[in-house]
C-alpha cells in the first residue's frame, strides 16, 4: 500500500506540470504578434532559455554569424539573446532610420550588471539609460568638458605633459648614449597611458599619475591604474545574467563579485578626491585652479533638477567617465606609430 507521502508528491508533480507546462509552450512556441504590426522575422535554431546564445558562442566570431544570419533572412530581422529579443540591422538605409530618423526610440540601453555595479547605479553617463539624467549630465559635459573654451583653457594642460614627457625622454637618450649605448628602447604604449593619464587626471581632478623625469609611481595610483583597467575589462564582458536574470544569484564566474571588488576600489579613491575638493572650495582656493570636479561641485549646488539624486555619486561618476572615455587613446596611438615604416616598437 503507497504512503501518503507518496501520493502527495505524486499529486505535486501534476500539479506543477500542468502550471508548467503551458507557460512553457506560451514563452517559446506561441507566435506573437506585437501592436497588430507586422514584425521582423525570427532566426530560426532558438533554444528554451538561452535563444542563439550557442550559435553566437561558438568558434566563428559573431560578426560573421549574424552576417550569415542577415544573408538568410534579410538586412533586418530578431534574434533571441537569452530572454531578450535583439533587432539585427545590417542595411545602411536601415540603420539610418534606426539612428537618425528614429533615433529616440533606440537612443536607451538595456539594463546589464556592469551598468548597475560599475556605473553608481546608472549613475555614470555612458551607462545610465536615455532621459531626462541622461540628457542633463549630456549638457554639463558638452559645455563644461568639451567646449571650444574649456579646451581652449585645457591647453596648457596638454601642452605641459606632452613637452615634459618628451623632454624625459630625450634626457633618458641622452643618459643611455654617455653609458655607451647606442639605443634607447622605449615601450610606447605604457609611455602614451603614462601622458593620457596625467593629462585626464591633470584636467579632471589635478593630480597627476607618474613624475616623466622620476618615473616614481604611487602604490595608490599603480593600484588605482589596475582597478581602472580591470574596470573597462569588466564593462565590455559578457556576464550570463544579462541574458538569463533569473541565474544572478549564481555569480556564474565570479563576476558580479569581481565588479564589486573593482568598483570599491575605484570609488575610494573618487571619494578621496571628492573630499579634498569640498575642502578646497570651502577654504576659498578652488578658484586659483579650477578643475573639473570643482566644476562639478558647483553646478551641481545649484541644479535643480538633481535634488532627487546624490550629487555627490553623480559628481564621482561624471569624472569617471570622462577618464573611461578616453582610455583607449594610448592603444591607438600606439598601434598607429607601429604602422611607420621605419620603426619598430618594444
Amino acid at each position: 500500500m503507497d504512503s501518503p507521502f507518496q501520493f502527495s508528491a505524486t499529486v505535486v508533480v501534476l500539479i506543477l506540470s500542468a502550471l508548467i507546462t503551458p507557460l512553457i509552450y506560451y514563452l517559446f512556441w506561441v507566435p506573437r504578434k506585437e501592436n497588430g504590426k507586422r514584425a521582423p522575422p525570427e532566426a530560426a535554431g532558438a533554444w528554451p532559455l538561452i535563444g542563439h546564445l550557442h550559435l553566437l558562442g561558438g568558434s566563428q566570431p559573431p560578426h560573421i554569424t549574424l552576417g550569415n544570419l542577415a544573408d538568410k533572412y534579410g538586412p533586418i530581422f530578431t534574434v533571441k539573446l537569452g530572454v531578450h529579443r535583439t533587432l539585427i540591422v545590417s542595411n545602411s538605409e536601415m540603420a539610418k532610420d534606426c539612428l537618425t530618423t528614429n533615433d529616440k526610440a533606440f537612443a536607451t540601453r538595456p539594463k546589464a550588471l556592469a551598468m548597475d555595479i560599475l556605473g553608481y547605479n546608472y549613475n555614470m553617463f555612458g551607462f545610465s539609460p536615455y532621459g531626462t539624467y541622461w540628457r542633463n549630465i549630456r549638457k554639463i559635459i558638452t559645455l563644461e568638458v568639451l567646449s571650444n573654451h574649456r579646451l581652449e583653457i585645457f591647453k596648457s594642460v596638454r601642452e605641459d605633459e606632452v613637452r615634459d614627457a618628451v623632454e624625459a625622454l630625450y634626457q633618458q637618450w641622452i643618459n643611455n648614449k654617455s653609458n655607451s649605448q647606442k639605443k634607447l628602447l622605449v615601450e610606447m604604449k605604457g609611455w602614451f597611458s603614462d601622458i593620457t593619464l596625467n593629462v585626464i587626471l591633470k584636467i579632471i581632478v589635478n593630480k597627476r599619475y607618474v613624475d616623466y623625469v622620476s618615473h616614481r609611481e604611487e602604490k595608490s595610483s599603480d593600484e588605482w591604474r589596475e582597478s581602472l583597467r580591470t574596470f573597462s575589462e569588466l564593462s565590455g564582458m559578457f556576464v550570463v545574467s544579462d541574458a538569463l536574470p533569473f541565474l544572478r544569484w549564481m555569480d556564474l564566474g565570479g563576476v558580479e563579485k569581481a565588479m564589486k571588488r573593482t568598483a570599491k576600489n575605484i570609488d575610494h579613491a573618487a571619494e578621496k578626491w571628492l573630499e579634498e575638493h569640498k575642502q578646497k572650495k570651502a577654504s576659498g582656493t578652488a578658484k586659483r585652479e579650477e578643475d573639473f570636479m570643482d566644476l562639478m561641485l558647483s553646478i551641481l549646488d545649484d541644479a535643480k533638477e538633481f535634488l532627487n539624486r546624490n550629487t555627490d555619486t553623480i559628481n564621482k561618476a561624471t569624472c569617471l567617465v570622462c577618464y573611461v572615455s578616453t582610455n583607449l587613446w594610448y592603444i591607438i596611438k600606439a598601434y598607429k606609430l607601429s604602422q611607420h615604416p621605419f620603426l619598430t616598437l618594444n
